[in-house]
């Protein structure tokens, strides 16, 4: 009875000396964990819970959507409508203009489109519209000279505010729609104030006193040029313009 007394003692002492090093251990681990972060804290590093052995959960990262940035517009002096279709005389009339001016059709296309469409709206001659182009800027939409006429029928604004609008940019004129809708308006002005195409045309190219007609002279017979391209006789049209 006694030895079972004993023996159950020392089971109690076992047991109890147990409790004391698990928690002892735990007790050591914690002031371990706690140095750590201390000693991080003032070396001013981040700690993780990896640091100190502890697994930490990780949750997905968040997904950020980003709109996506739509390209600027382009100015619009450098947009041309593409989708007009050239009547079978003006395709000629492009490839002749393409080849004499080393021009790709494609440039081409819109502004010979315009020149039809201003054309038959005023009643004028598109031939004659594109004659003005080729002699005035050579199909350059950005020419601009020294006396500040503008764009490929190298209009001056300050004369024609009427028909560009008086709250338009400075450099609409640059567009080449604009441009020739106006400088078509001028023809179309010249002829009404004069009552010749010759005379017409000398008003636009400011040389109403020029006895020789130079100007004229040279549009028309560009105009002449195009018209044998277009494969048109040189009837009436030619001398009329109209």
């Amino acid at each position: 009875m006694s030895h079972a007394t004993h023996s159950g003692r020392l089971l109690n002492d076992a047991a109890a000396f147990f409790v004391h090093f698990v928690h002892g251990g735990l007790s050591l681990a914690g002031l371990v964990i706690l140095a750590c972060v201390g000693a991080a804290y003032l070396q001013n590093d981040p700690v993780s819970y990896a640091d100190v052995g502890v697994i930490e959960s990780r949750s997905p990262a968040p997904v950020i959507q980003v709109a996506e940035v739509a390209e600027p517009e382009p100015p619009r002096a450098h947009r041309v409508q593409t989708s007009m279709t050239l009547s079978a005389e003006m395709q000629r009339v492009r490839d002749f203009v393409a080849g004499r001016y080393k021009l790709s059709t494609r440039s081409l296309e819109p502004l010979l489109a315009a020149a039809e469409t201003s054309g038959r709206k005023l009643g004028i001659d598109p031939l004659l519209i594109v004659a003005v182009m080729a002699i005035e800027s050579s199909f350059n939409p950005f020419a601009e000279s020294n006396m500040g006429a503008q764009g490929l029928m190298q209009v001056i604004p300050r004369f024609h505010l009427d028909k560009i609008g008086h709250g338009a940019h400075e450099d609409a004129l640059f567009d080449p729609m604009l441009n020739i809708r106006v400088g078509t308006q001028v023809l179309v002005e010249g002829l009404q104030r004069f009552g010749s195409l010759q005379a017409a045309l000398q008003y636009y190219g400011g040389a109403l006193r020029d006895p020789n007609a130079s100007y004229a002279n040279k549009v028309l017979a560009m105009k002449k040029r195009l018209m044998a391209a277009a494969g048109r006789g040189t009837g009436t049209a030619a001398v009329t313009g109209v």
